[in-house]
């Protein structure tokens, strides 16, 4: 991991906190967050082909989480977010930080109804109360994370 990374995942954990506390996501967050994946490509080298893929890979996220977004099933700040996480990621691993995105949703989910029928009185924090929804943010920042890492520990093994 390099210092790019590093960055990308200090601004994944802002978003993360900032989306448990607000139930919003900056968009100066979320376009740097994206912006560095074209610091990462052009300090690695990536070649066109790669660019256009993981351009592509983007696209038909945001194109996926507006969908989701029309249908009331995710916030605009998560659709944005989503479609710069597969920037990132790229059709590699698409299918791996989506689990990691979808796992880590279900288990807030779970979290956050547990806690509303388990604890009734006092009413819970503000970042857990079911009726504020679910914060996806944290889910995608995970799965973000997840594909900055999945690389590294994938070199490491083999």
């Amino acid at each position: 991991m390099d210092w790019i990374d590093a960055c990308a995942c200090a601004v994944l954990s802002i978003l993360a906190v900032y989306d448990l506390r607000q139930r919003r996501l900056p968009n100066a967050a979320v376009a740097a967050y994206a912006a560095l994946y074209f610091v990462q490509a052009w300090h690695t080298g990536a070649t066109r082909i790669a660019l256009e893929s993981h351009l592509a890979s983007g696209a038909g996220a945001l194109v996926f989480a507006a969908l989701l977004f029309r249908l009331g099933w995710l916030g605009g700040g998560d659709a944005k977010l989503f479609a710069a996480v597969f920037l990132w990621t790229g059709p590699s691993q698409a299918g791996a930080v989506f689990f990691v995105i979808s796992l880590s949703g279900l288990m807030l989910a779970l979290v956050q109804l547990a806690y509303g029928r388990l604890r009734p009185e006092p009413p819970a924090p503000a970042w857990l109360a079911p009726a504020r929804g679910v914060p996806y943010g944290v889910a995608l920042a995970a799965g973000a994370m997840a594909a900055l890492w999945l690389p590294s520990i994938h070199a490491r093994l083999t």
